[in-house]
């Protein structure tokens, strides 16, 4: 088999892995997804390292955790002298483009054009460094190479998938890597609300409510969780439509059986049932993230059901592209998985970086989630701390919405005890200094416990952390 003559990432912004038929949603939001999920290679349980925009960001261009890349929250830039995923395309003699929100060049920026150190190696840019605050549904303007503003007509993500499309034809002849970055499904900031093309929330709403927005409600000062869901559902529906067109692009330009596609999002969203945000914690809905690939390597791959780290997808497409991965990298290519392959050295456990809204560390098996916190720690100025405490254990097999807290019961102790052993050691594993971590305090009984030491985000997580 031939190694990839181009590669595709396509991320979106806040979409929670549920909303995709492979996942069960029932609404049929997203049959593109769903047949490259299908006829690809489907990561059934991908997590993000971390559930806020830019660590995440930083992550999936570096293959990092966001303690090493230095962007443990909003509003920072990664070290520069991390190796980073165009970087490495580029290197090897690759066309690199980067189109859509970038959230990568820190607060000094701006909102809109990106200083060219800042651009993570790419060469071809179109871009705003926060493109929710340079744009709404129908007015989206970015930045090109000489920091230029470019407004591109029809609906947000259409404008965007446009771009590429244009892309893809101008550069198909090379080797190349398009980064396509849309911000939907995010909310729009100014109105907190999800702006779906004309349509198309009416056609979602009411059509399906997960079981954590049923059992916690969701949004319920501004409205409900019905309130947003049909703009969120429809937005993923245009991407998916999106997604569609990108495909047919790469089919008539004669690149599709030789180009990689990967698909997935920075992180999901809880619609405020876990704290005053919508993401920013350990539960699912924060963390876990559609994820799918298509092309040489994966076609006819199946699902990989072990659970995997995005900070892991950097090296895994350098690896497909036959390119070497940098020794900066702290992810671990999953293309031994790939077809029902096994990969022996690989933790059983994915790992969870936590900021903003507090301090906190989770792992994650195929089973089970747990999470601590750090009393007294500040969530916009801390990276870590010395001490956490235990403040959340589900059993996802029979708690898969993790509506039952099985933290501090006697009965699940020793599960506990092993989890966190598992948790110091990716900490020790990603260069975090050892913590203590405290066992929760005795419970009687599963409950709906809040997060301890969950504060309103500061002003400056107003400004640059609501991304």
């Amino acid at each position: 088999m031939s190694e990839p003559a181009g590669v595709v990432v396509v991320l979106t912004d806040q979409q929670r892995w549920d909303t995709t038929g492979v996942h069960g949603n029932p609404a049929d939001v997203t049959p593109v997804f769903d047949r490259m999920a299908r006829t690809g290679t489907h990561v059934e349980q991908a997590i993000t390292p971390q559930p806020v925009c830019a660590p995440a960001r930083a992550a999936l261009q570096t293959g990092c955790w966001p303690t090493t890349t230095g962007v443990f929250r909003n509003g920072l830039a990664p070290r520069p002298e991390l190796p980073t995923l165009a970087g490495c395309f580029a290197e090897a003699g690759w066309e690199t483009g980067y189109i859509g929100k970038w959230h990568l060049a820190a607060e000094a920026a701006g909102h809109g054009p990106v200083p060219p150190e800042r651009r993570g190696g790419y060469r071809h840019w179109l871009a705003s460094e926060v493109l929710e605050f340079t744009s709404d549904a129908y007015r989206t303007v970015l930045h090109d190479e000489r920091g230029a503003p470019v407004r591109l007509p029809g609906y947000r993500s259409d404008a965007l998938v446009d771009a590429a499309v244009r892309f893809l034809a101008d550069h198909h002849e090379r080797p190349f890597l398009l980064f396509l970055s849309l911000i939907e499904p995010h909310h729009q900031n100014a109105t907190d609300d999800y702006p779906a093309p004309e349509g198309y929330a009416e056609r979602y709403t009411g059509r399906w409510l997960p079981p954590d927005l049923a059992a916690l409600g969701g949004t319920a000062p501004y409205g409900g969780p019905h309130r947003h869901l049909g703009g969120y559902l429809g937005q993923v529906r245009r991407i998916d439509e999106g997604l569609g067109r990108l495909r047919d692009a790469l089919r008539s330009l004669g690149v599709e059986d030789r180009t990689v596609v990967a698909f997935t999002s920075d992180h999901g969203s809880h619609f405020r049932t876990r704290n005053a945000e919508y993401k920013r914690s350990a539960h699912e809905a924060s963390v876990r993230v559609p994820l799918a690939l298509t092309g040489p390597g994966f076609d006819g791959g199946g699902m990989i059901r072990h659970p995997v780290s995005t900070v892991d997808l950097m090296p895994t497409l350098l690896e497909a592209c036959g390119l070497p991965v940098p020794e900066t990298v702290q992810g671990r290519s999953f293309l031994p998985l790939v077809g029902g392959g096994t990969d022996p050295g690989r933790p059983a456990e994915v790992f969870v970086q936590i900021s903003e809204s507090h301090v906190g560390r989770a792992v994650r098996t195929a089973r089970w989630k747990y999470a601590v916190a750090a009393p007294g720690a500040h969530g916009w100025r801390d990276s870590g701390a010395g001490r956490y405490v235990e403040t959340e254990l589900y059993d996802l097999a029979a708690d898969p919405y993790e509506l039952d807290n099985l933290a501090g019961l006697d009965s699940h102790r020793e599960v506990a005890g092993a989890l966190r052993e598992a948790l110091l050691r990716w900490m020790a594993r990603v260069g975090e200094a050892q913590p203590v971590i405290e066992e929760a305090a005795p419970a009687k009984r599963a409950g709906r416990r809040a997060d301890p030491e969950v504060r309103d985000l500061p002003w400056e997580g107003v400004r640059f952390g609501h991304q």
